[in-house]
């Protein structure tokens, strides 16, 4: 097939869209009028009298940048005091073309400085130096998981379920995973603690988008998190075993339920709404939003709190299906008052009436008023509680929705529901799940997949046939698990006596404590490439669910294969990902280095252990070769050092030591010591250069220069001795007999040459900056 004709690209019509900046900018072609919601939306008097032209101005104009940065690091003040103190500090006062850039705005409302506002076009980024290596340390701790670009608005759910570290958590429709990964976040709030009690299981019914769900989940190293591909509002109910080796049905102490919807309150980012926006999509989105959210809260335990959301204004996808659940509900549920919480964040009360609109513009008051051809169309719970008492009961106006011109955001809609009692269709629940606890005892040392006995069968189709007499909403009937998708590789978990262990805790001096039960691995047969771990609460899951659940991703990789360590000892070295979730097990191998160190190993790719200062140097040398754990602690007296351990993996050679850290999380380390990393691009002949220097208020480098620390030097001295030892081992007597002396300086030296190369070309292959909207607004929540 022949390729397609060059087509033109987003950014050539942003050279035209003038001096607008954020998600818009670049669609004026688009006219920005649509009649109808205009219409609709005036009618439904969401917006408050006498700011309806300022709601839709607001509409109209392009949609802030929003970045946060990921808070349950040891190290998130360290990026937070590097923006404030160096990146915002240069865009004070900037000017582009005569132009004031406005300044990065914080949330308000966002706990501890950690969400800010980014009002910057991509054609300025293009035209200032400093807004280019702004952008630059965006890409860089983004894919590092440092930092997340999420639209702000989408920041509000996980907030308001105020998460704990023990939480059981489901995340019904988690794609592309801005909120999961805030999820995954808030369970780690503890640093200190490897393996929290709770567990996210991350849902998406796309089996593509769950791909894009595991790449988000993945940047936070977390082995706390399950990715599963199931219909949301079909999702299998779970169970998990007591200690007493009962069987018991999975009940979750938080629900995150963030629905498909018509996306009409993001006409600043999703430009095409304007033109596309009818009725029609709510009216069919309806009843499908109404089963995922009873399917939520028939999973959510007594006391559980869940948080209902879209991005959309409507109040058929939104109070229609909060009344429509607390009605069946019969007092089961109840919506919490939320307005204490989230300080500064401006909100409007939920809607008590609205109308209905069909798509041709017919207006409907009650459901007596619609015509009967109009029922497929049109449904009762579509309509608002007539009943006086039954609407006060509600309390509908506890719900919150978002107008875009009070804080200049999206649009949004937040309902939070507290579980007070089982749902009225399974009221029968506990004797039966008591029966099928009993009837289901799993032994230690079986078969690791979950058999679904006839009689959980009969639970749940007992359930179903009970409510469905009493004429109430029931839960979705019994259905064989449809796989689409990737085939994915098996999870099996290890057994505690397999021979594989031995090697492995003998050579890092692993801890009794260490949980082997916990490590799992992706093939039945054959080597074992990787090894991954989970926590003990999500084994648990994983283990009795096997024939329930399509898992897509799971686990943490804390080692992998090196056929060639096996020479010395262990045949799997540590892996920089699950580092911080293996570490504290690990009680030899272990090298305490300073902050020169840091800086040393980071900036060479393999330097010689007499690189180090004194004390590593004893350290390594008392080590035979292969993996090591290199650890920085905080110095107090050293104010200027970052104030948060550095744990790193490396290898320790015949002469040399290495660390395995991935380029962009070597960038963000650099900066961390107050290392600038940061591609130059020249204007005149298009061509990049990297620079990297000291914040010493140093002029940047010259066009082409590479300014490593010690790069230059390195260069012509790894070049000399390469002349020199050559010449020794062919004219020297006795090298043939003596060859390490000689040739293994040639070897490292020549490495020399090409690592200094090679940091420059990685650093060079920084992703493009125009490619970054593009890349990660893919990854933006709705």
């Amino acid at each position: 097939m022949g390729r397609r004709k060059n087509r033109p690209r987003n950014r050539d019509r942003n050279e035209n869209s003038g001096n607008k900046s954020g998600w818009g900018a670049g669609y004026q072609e688009i006219i920005k009028e649509n009649k109808l919601y205009e219409e609709y939306y005036k009618e439904q008097k969401i917006v408050p009298e006498g700011e309806w032209d300022q709601f839709m101005a607001t509409m109209r104009e392009p949609l802030p940048a929003t970045i946060r940065i990921t808070g349950y690091k040891s190290h998130a003040e360290e990026i937070l005091c590097c923006l404030k103190t160096k990146y915002f500090k240069e865009l004070q006062d900037l000017e582009v073309d005569g132009q004031k850039i406005e300044a990065p705005q914080r949330l308000s409302w966002y706990p501890s400085e950690l969400a800010w506002h980014i009002n910057i076009s991509r054609k300025m980024l293009r035209k200032s130096p400093v807004l280019e290596k702004f952008h630059q340390f965006l890409v860089s701790e983004t894919e590092s998981g440092n930092i997340s670009r999420q639209e702000a608005v989408s920041m509000i759910p996980p907030l308001l379920l105020d998460i704990k570290p023990h939480h059981k958590i489901l995340d019904m429709c988690a794609a592309p995973g801005s909120k999961t990964a805030q999820l995954i976040e808030m369970l780690h709030s503890d640093m200190n603690v490897a393996f929290p009690e709770g567990f996210v299981i991350a849902n998406d019914v796309d089996n593509k988008r769950c791909y894009l769900l595991v790449h988000q989940s993945k940047r936070l190293h977390s082995p706390c998190i399950t990715v599963v591909n199931h219909d949301a509002s079909n999702i299998p109910r779970l169970e998990m075993v007591d200690t007493e080796g009962q069987r018991n049905i999975l009940f979750y102490d938080r629900i995150l339920c963030d629905v498909p919807c018509s996306g009409d309150a993001t006409l600043r980012k999703n430009i095409d709404v304007w033109k596309k926006w009818t009725t029609s999509n709510s009216l069919q989105l309806h009843g499908l939003q109404q089963r995922i959210a009873i399917r939520g809260v028939e999973q959510l335990a007594i006391g559980g709190r869940m948080v209902y959301s879209t991005c959309s204004l409507n109040p058929i996808e939104n109070e229609a299906v909060i009344a429509a659940i607390l009605e069946k509900s019969e007092g089961t549920l109840e919506l919490i008052d939320v307005s204490s919480e989230l300080p500064g964040l401006k909100r409007m009360p939920g809607l008590t009436s609205w109308k209905v609109m069909t798509r041709e513009g017919h207006w409907y008051v009650e459901w007596s008023d619609v015509p009967e051809n109009k029922h497929t169309q049109i449904r009762p719970t579509m309509f608002p509680i007539k009943d006086p008492e039954k609407l006060k009961v509600v309390n509908l106006e506890r719900c919150i929705r978002i107008l875009p011109h009070h804080q200049n955001t999206g649009g949004f809609f937040v309902a939070v529901l507290e579980k007070k009692a089982p749902m009225p269709w399974n009221k029968l629940e506990p004797r039966l799940r008591h029966k099928t606890a009993v009837a289901a005892t799993p032994v230690d040392g079986a078969d690791e997949t979950l058999v679904v006995t006839d009689e959980t069968k009969k639970t749940d189709d007992g359930e179903e046939s009970s409510a469905s007499k009493d004429g109430v909403c029931c839960p979705p009937p019994s259905k064989k698990m449809k796989l689409f998708g990737f085939k994915e590789d098996p999870f099996v978990f290890l057994n505690e006596d397999d021979p594989i262990f031995l090697p492995i805790q003998k050579f890092y001096q692993l801890d009794p404590s260490f949980p082997k039960s916990n490590v799992l691995t992706r093939t039945h047969e054959g080597k074992k490439r990787h090894l991954y771990m989970v926590s003990k609460e999500l084994r648990n899951v994983l283990l009795h669910n096997s024939e329930r659940m399509k898992v897509i991703n799971t686990g943490i990789k804390v080692l992998s294969r090196n056929n060639d360590g096996e020479e010395f000892g262990c045949a799997f070295r540590l892996a920089q990902e699950g580092i911080y979730t293996i570490n504290p097990y690990i009680n030899g191998r272990i090298i305490k280095i300073s902050i020169e160190d840091v800086m040393v190993l980071l900036t060479q790719e393999n330097p010689f252990i007499g690189k180090l200062t004194s004390e590593p140097q004893k350290q390594a040398k008392k080590l035979n070769m292969g993996s090591v754990v290199l650890k920085y602690e905080p110095d107090p007296s050293n104010i200027e050092a970052p104030n948060c351990p550095i744990v790193l993996c490396g290898w320790r050679g015949k002469n040399s030591i290495r660390v395995f850290v991935a380029r962009n999380e070597r960038f963000h380390y650099l900066r961390m010591l107050g290392v600038e990393v940061f591609r130059d691009k020249s204007k005149a002949e298009e061509t990049e250069n990297v620079a990297a220097s000291a914040e010493k208020n140093e002029e940047p480098t010259e066009e082409g220069e590479v300014n490593l620390p010690e790069a230059t030097e390195r260069l012509k001295e790894a070049s000399d001795t390469v002349r020199e030892a050559e010449k020794k081992c062919d004219n020297t007597p006795g090298a043939a007999q003596e060859p390490e002396k000689y040739q293994e300086q040639v070897q490292h030296a020549k490495m020399e040459i090409n690592n200094t190369m090679r940091i420059s070309e990685s650093i060079d292959s920084c992703p493009k900056i125009e490619n970054f909207d593009a890349e990660v607004a893919s990854l933006d929540a709705n």
